[in-house]
């Protein structure tokens, strides 16, 4: 087992690296932290290439590490390594997933700028949870592989495809394949609940402030949206996707 004690090693100014999204696109790798997060990683073969944890942590014996390879810190890498106040003092090295030019599945989610990253983690998580097929952000989305994005997504980064694509190709691609593309918008859009959603079909979220773009909304087969009850002037883009992924999956 290795052992690195210094923060000036090689290997820790990599790891530090990785928790820049320039370091993260040229290696197409990326870290997680504490025990939740690793252990989510290392359930799915392949994912995690590396496990690094302080000198004082014990691996639960129900881990399958083998062909892991395994790295002790001191305390003081482990700080120097966290994005969290208060680390938990165990990290894994996992890969990215790639770009498909076919999706599989039935239900999927497109993100349109989103750029929060407690938005973005809690829409993967959401996507999980109701049973989506795929993420897919688009152009000006938060990077999936932030650590804020990790942490909110609870693991859900590796219970479903999670691609960054082009919108505009993800539309022609799964327009091909028979998809049906729903628009949130109130401009020429409908209430929801009065549209039946049949698989397969996608939905499209925009940005936080702008909404998805007029260029995207044109190529949509229908756009819907959620009616205010109340005197809120609108939904967060994380609660109204999470409406809509379930009315689709599950809510007719």
């Amino acid at each position: 087992m290795k052992v690195v004690e210094s923060v000036k090693n090689p290997k820790v100014k990599q790891w530090k690296k990785l928790l820049t999204r320039k370091e993260r696109d040229k290696t197409g790798m990326f870290i997680v932290e504490g025990f939740h997060l690793v252990e989510e990683a290392l359930k799915e073969q392949g994912q995690a290439l590396e496990i690094m944890m302080s000198e004082d942590i014990t691996l639960p014996t129900n881990w399958n590490v083998d062909n892991i390879s395994i790295t002790r810190l001191s305390r003081e890498v482990a700080k120097a390594i966290s994005d969290t106040e208060n680390e938990q003092g165990i990290f894994a090295v996992c890969v990215q997933q790639q770009a498909e030019d076919k999706f599989e599945g039935t239900s999927f989610l497109l993100l349109d700028s989103v750029q929060d990253p407690g938005n973005l983690g809690t829409m993967i998580r959401t996507a999980d949870a109701a049973g989506m097929d795929a993420v897919i952000l688009g152009d000006g989305t938060v990077d999936p592989y932030n650590p804020k994005v990790i942490r909110s997504a609870q693991g859900s980064h590796f219970h479903l495809p999670i691609y960054r694509q082009n919108l505009n190709d993800t539309l022609t691609t799964l327009q091909q394949q028979g998809v049906k593309v729903y628009g949130t918008a109130l401009e020429n859009g409908v209430d929801y609940s009065t549209v039946t959603i049949n698989e397969p079909f996608a939905i499209v979220v925009g940005n936080e402030g702008s909404g998805i773009t007029k260029e995207l909304l044109a190529r949509t087969d229908q756009n819907l949206y959620i009616p205010i009850h109340g005197k809120s002037e609108s939904l967060n883009v994380a609660v109204a996707a999470g409406i809509l992924m379930y009315y689709g999956r599950i809510g007719k």
